[in-house]
């Protein structure tokens, strides 16, 4: 469901463990969320956007424009 965040993870050479060191949580609670079998909170998305210099729409599929917004 949220294939962009598993993809930009990827790209950095992270595991799903080192990321979920980053945000403060488990490896299991982070792989629920590629997964899709969980909702990513709003909290965790904004980190995720600042973490990958991104927005929230390009993580969640919205838009094709991987830059920021200003």
């Amino acid at each position: 469901m949220y294939p962009r965040i598993r993809d930009l993870r990827v790209d950095k050479d992270l595991s799903q463990t080192e990321l979920a060191k980053t945000l403060g949580m488990s490896q299991t609670g982070y792989s629920k969320y590629e997964t899709g079998e969980n909702d990513i909170p709003t909290a965790i998305l904004i980190r995720l956007a600042q973490f990958y210099h991104t927005s929230v729409d390009y993580l969640l599929g919205l838009t094709e424009n991987p830059a920021p917004y200003r």
